[in-house]
């Protein structure tokens, strides 16, 4: 017997528990507004008493969406993107809805690819926090009409609401405090420096520290991101003959692993070199020492997307001002 004449079946079965037809059953349980709530009560008492389960895939079929939204992010081992994930959990979960989720490893490819299967599925609404995007997954999108949310890449449109983050005034702040603190030779830490919003976090540093002219040296290395990544990358600088009295990295995630490469090199943190990280993600607390980083709301970020995606409230430009979040990493430049 197939899962649509089981369903079918339990339905009707509810149906005569409560004394009512199907269609009204269903429209209960997709939270229709047009049943009397006498009714709606003891509909949903015969759903408690049949100890029914709606199947999701033939409401979908029939009802031509799903009550799931789609997110799409860019490295699901860094815990910034598990963060704004959670955040849309939670918020879609008070309004009954689901979140799927896949990840790219900042492939534009497999952006397209994902985009195309959350559209198959039907999705509610598609978040896309991503670092990476490419031209086909602007035109999927519109053409799809689907409710999407973009994180720091792309434009808004009819479909779609952007939430920007002024990474500028992050990185800057930053840049200006270890200054403070006498730092006059500075590295910047990251990856992927070809993608928009990272090469915004290197062009910032680069544009931040040349403000002090001849009195900041400076250079930029790349790796991975991941704490082996920053590993890698701090090893390669530090062969390279420059020695930075602070480190500020991309992210937390690499920020993690500067750490311990630093460590490693027999080195004290922030007695011998200051490290700063970006995004404040919870690990950032309990690192040793805590990190000092730039904050941004990531839950928060969730929670705004699941309200954009499901408000209709499409075509605007949302933007976040980062904060700078002081801990014992950073501390002042002791003359060796």
């Amino acid at each position: 017997m197939s899962d649509y004449i089981k369903n079918k079946m339990t339905l009707e079965a509810v149906a005569k528990r409560a004394g009512v037809s199907t269609a009204t059953v269903s429209r209960v349980l997709n939270n229709l507004e047009i049943v009397k709530e006498s009714t709606r009560r003891r509909v949903l008492q015969a759903v408690e008493e049949l100890n029914y389960y709606p199947n999701l895939h033939a409401r979908s079929l029939a009802g031509g969406r799903t009550n799931s939204l789609g997110v799409i992010v860019s490295n699901i081992c860094n815990p910034f993107f598990v963060d704004v994930f959670v955040g849309m959990e939670a918020a879609a979960r008070q309004r009954d809805y689901e979140v799927l989720v896949e990840h790219t490893n900042y492939s534009p490819a497999e952006l397209i690819s994902g985009v195309r299967s959350m559209i198959g599925r039907r999705v509610a609404g598609l978040a896309l926090i991503v670092s990476e995007m490419d031209d086909d997954v602007m035109t999927e999108i519109a053409n799809s009409s689907i409710p999407a949310v973009f994180y720091d890449v792309g434009f808004p449109g009819s479909n779609i609401t952007n939430i920007r983050v002024r990474y500028e005034v992050g990185m800057q702040r930053m840049v200006q405090y270890l200054f403070a603190l006498g730092h006059r030779k500075m590295a910047f830490l990251g990856h992927h420096a070809s993608l928009a919003p990272l090469e915004i976090r290197k062009n910032t540093f680069i544009d931040a520290v040349g403000r002090f002219g001849s009195k900041v040296e400076y250079r930029t290395v790349l790796n991975t991101d991941h704490p082996n990544g920053a590993m890698q990358a701090v090893q390669e600088l530090f062969s390279s003959g420059f020695r930075p009295t602070a480190i500020v990295c991309v992210n937390d995630y690499m920020a993690i692993g500067a750490l311990r490469a630093v460590r490693a090199l027999g080195m004290s943190v922030p007695d011998d070199i200051s490290i700063t990280g970006f995004d404040n993600i919870e690990f950032t607390e309990f690192t040793y020492p805590p990190l000092t980083t730039v904050n941004i709301p990531r839950r928060h970020i969730g929670e705004i997307a699941v309200d954009a995606l499901l408000r209709d409230a499409q075509g605007r430009e949302i933007f976040i001002e980062p904060e700078l979040v002081l801990r014992d990493s950073t501390g002042p430049f002791q003359a060796r």
